[in-house]
This record gives C-alpha cells, sequence and structure tokens, in this order.
C-alpha cells in the first residue's frame, strides 16, 4: 500500500492562521459597520442585515461561505449584501496567513501583535474608505496596544529588552503624531482656504438637521453637511452675496461669515442653535479646508507605536509614493466628479503592510541600488 502524502506542518499552521484570520475578519465587517455609526460592537450579538434589520443565522454567518451560499443577498429581504463582506475576510485571511509565514519559525511569538495590528490596520483602511474618519478606539486604542505589546514582545520593534523596546515604541508614537501634525499645520497655512467663484449668482439653503447639526445646499447641488466643513473652532466660511434673508431680515450685497456655531451678518451675529434655516444668493465663497485629517495623524502615531520611527517614515513615503500614482490615475475622473476624495488612512495602513512584511529588506535593496 502506497504511503499517505504527508502535509507539511509549516502549511497546516498556515492554513489554520487563514481560517482565523476569516473569522477576525467577520468581526472586523462588524467593527467597520458599527463603530463609525456610534453603534456597540457587541450588542446586539448576532450580526444583521443591514437593510431589514433581521439577525443573520450562524450557519449563514460562516466566513465567505455564508455569503456564497445566499449569493450575495439577504436571506430574510433578499436586498445584495456589499462583496464587501467577503472581501474582508478573505483579505484578513490572506493576511494572518502571511503573518504565520513572516514569524515562523524564527519568531513565532511575533504572530500574534502583528496579527492585531493587521487588525487595526484593515478596520481602519475600510472605515476612512467609507466614512473618510479613522476612529479613535482604533488610533488612540493602537498607541496604548503599541505601548503595552513594546516589553512583551520587543523583537516587534526591533529591539532585544523591554527597556530599548518601551522607548522605541515610545519614539515611534511621538514621532508618527509629530511628523504629520507638522504636514497638517503647514498644509493649513498654505492651503487652508480654497475660493470658489461661480459663473452665476447661485441660490443657497442653510437647513437645521438634528439637534446638533445642518444641511448647506448651494445650487443645485447635493447638501453639505455643516459638520464636516469645519474640522476647527477657528474654521471660518466666508460667503460673498448678493442677498440674505436670516433671522427676519434681508440684507444685499454683503459678506456672510459662518463659524459652526454662529453667523455674523452685516453687524449681527445669529447662534446657529436658536435658527431653524436661512437663504439667500451666493456669488463667492471662500471654504475652509484641511490638507490632512487629524485622524491620519493619530493613526500615524499607532503604527510607530507598533512598529517604531523607521516604519513611521517609511509608511508616509510609500503612502505618499502609491497615493501619487493613485491621484493621477482618477485625475480624469475628478473634473465630472467633485466629490471624489482618496483618503490617506489606507495608504499609510498600506504602507505600514509593507514594512511589516518587508519593509526592512526594501530598504537595503534601494541603498545598495543608490551606492551602485
Amino acid at each position: 500500500m502506497p504511503a499517505l502524502p504527508v502535509f507539511p506542518l509549516d502549511w497546516f499552521f498556515v492554513a489554520a492562521a487563514f481560517l482565523l484570520g476569516a473569522c477576525i475578519g467577520s468581526f472586523l465587517n462588524v467593527v467597520i459597520y458599527r463603530l463609525p455609526l456610534g453603534l456597540s460592537v457587541n450588542e446586539p450579538r448576532r450580526s444583521f442585515c443591514p437593510a431589514c434589520k433581521a439577525p443573520i443565522k450562524a450557519w449563514h454567518n460562516v466566513p465567505l461561505f455564508g455569503w456564497l451560499w445566499l449569493r450575495g443577498k439577504c436571506a430574510a429581504c433578499h436586498v445584495a449584501i456589499s462583496p464587501r463582506y467577503p472581501a474582508v475576510e478573505l483579505l484578513t485571511g490572506l493576511l494572518f496567513g502571511l503573518v504565520w509565514l513572516s514569524s515562523w519559525p524564527a519568531q513565532p511569538e511575533l504572530a500574534f501583535p502583528r496579527a492585531v495590528l493587521v487588525a487595526i490596520l484593515i478596520a481602519a483602511t475600510f472605515i476612512d474608505l467609507d466614512h473618510l474618519i479613522i476612529p479613535d478606539e482604533l488610533t488612540w486604542g493602537g498607541v496604548v496596544v503599541g505601548l503595552v505589546f513594546a516589553p512583551i514582545f520587543p523583537g516587534l520593534l526591533g529591539e532585544t529588552s523591554r527597556a530599548s523596546a518601551i522607548l522605541a515604541s515610545f519614539v515611534g508614537a511621538v514621532s508618527g503624531y509629530g511628523l504629520l501634525w507638522l504636514v497638517v499645520e503647514a498644509g493649513k497655512l498654505m492651503f487652508g482656504r480654497k475660493r470658489v467663484q461661480f459663473e452665476a449668482p447661485q441660490e443657497f439653503s442653510w437647513t437645521k438637521k438634528g439637534a446638533d447639526d445642518a444641511n448647506l445646499r448651494i445650487g443645485t447641488d447635493e447638501p453639505e453637511l455643516w459638520s464636516e466643513l469645519f474640522a476647527r473652532e477657528s474654521d471660518v466660511l466666508e460667503l460673498i452675496c448678493e442677498r440674505v434673508e436670516i433671522g427676519g431680515k434681508t440684507h444685499q450685497e454683503v459678506m456672510l461669515e459662518a463659524h459652526f456655531n454662529r453667523v455674523d451678518v452685516a453687524g449681527d451675529s445669529y447662534p446657529l442653535a436658536v435658527l431653524e434655516s436661512f437663504r439667500g444668493v451666493v456669488r463667492e465663497a471662500v471654504v475652509p479646508r484641511e490638507a490632512m485629517g487629524f485622524g491620519d495623524v493619530k493613526f500615524l502615531a499607532a503604527i510607530g507605536a507598533f512598529l517604531g520611527w523607521k516604519s513611521v517614515l517609511f509608511s508616509v513615503a510609500a503612502g505618499s509614493i502609491v497615493g501619487s500614482v493613485l491621484g493621477l490615475a482618477v485625475l480624469p475622473f475628478r473634473r465630472g466628479a467633485q466629490g471624489l476624495r482618496l483618503p490617506f488612512g489606507p495608504l499609510l495602513a498600506l504602507g505600514a503592510l509593507l514594512w511589516l512584511f518587508t519593509g526592512p529588506a526594501l530598504v537595503d535593496w534601494y541603498v545598495q541600488l543608490l551606492s551602485r
């Protein structure tokens, strides 16, 4: 009787890491959907359909296979379920497999902290793509976890002693935050105001939305959420208007200066908390803007806390290069789609992954290339 082929033990662990990653990816889908909406990731415990809110049965929630079995539709309401869900599960499984391959056999103990970092990077990436934010639970939470892991897994930062690992993690977090903070502040000074001149005067309207927000509509464009126009308390939106109707008064040929919580017109100040709406006709607008969100600043601090200051520089460089290429690729589409925006968080995550798996080798190769 011929001997049965032996399945290598190494690949058994890789397969196990893939399956574990797919299961973690299923949980990350919950985090990606619920966290930016302010929903608990624990309650309700069972996943539910985003469309009809019906709980998903356990056998329909098996990673990868559940979505395929249901042919990408909810079993209750038959509304299509985004293919992003199995994509996150597959991506997490593949990256967990790579984590094990990169850790075994030299440093198997590093597979756990590397997998935690991968999970944070995936969750932050897809939340940023959907909402253009990275929640503090992932950024500041990642900084804390990175600092805690440093003395337990010093090899994660390329150190041999706990003391040096703690210092490396702290320096990485501070350098990550400081580097992008400088970029944000410099960008605000140079590009913090965008002047928009309309070909013809446009009607605009401000309408309260709930207790703490409002919609601003100019012309026939989709309304902008008021809170998204003001990243800082000091930001001011200027509208040069032919006419403004506000607080029972009509003003002609005035500048409206809008803050997040009040509007100033012709010497009068109107707290937005007491207004339901105002409207007018605008010829020109000066819009506040940021070079980068502060979520990216905190996100890079988390990467630095896990991997050290060298990973910070590498992630920014790699993310900038990839972002430049993607920016050129989508440039033709931006002319017809003003809302097309490219978040930097996913690019930082890509840079961190490259550093995690092959960064030092890439740097050595590049240095040798320059020295020839």
